[in-house]
């Protein structure tokens, strides 16, 4: 146990999230903003709407059916591994945030 800064539960619950949040929105910055081979749009367009593309479709909604072959027709398309990369994370990223404010929104609502 260590001393001086308190844990979670002697904070008391509404610091909690409002630290949790603060640091998901700088991952979602950095994901969408920050420098990379593909464009911030490119990513964006990858967080906001995979299901625009076959492999980042499967990304954010069915991620145990990507196949060897949906990385090679992403590098068909003329992507590098870089780039798959980037736009894969924007995709479960941009998944992740969607479920995140899904749960928060559940937990408003049940709160009353």
């Amino acid at each position: 146990m260590s001393v001086g800064k308190p844990t979670p539960s002697q904070r008391g619950g509404a610091a909690v999230p409002d630290e949790k949040r603060a640091a998901f929105q700088i991952l979602v910055d950095r994901v969408l903003r920050g420098p990379g081979d593909t464009t911030a749009e490119q990513r964006a367009e990858a967080f906001e709407n995979p299901g625009a593309d076959p492999l980042l479709g499967k990304v954010a909604t069915d991620p145990t059916e990507i196949a060897d072959a949906d990385f090679a027709a992403a590098r068909s398309a003329g992507l590098g591994d870089d780039q798959v990369f980037e736009l894969v994370i924007a995709a479960a990223v941009g998944q992740a945030t969607r479920m995140y404010d899904a749960a928060l929104a559940a937990l408003d609502e049940a709160a009353g």
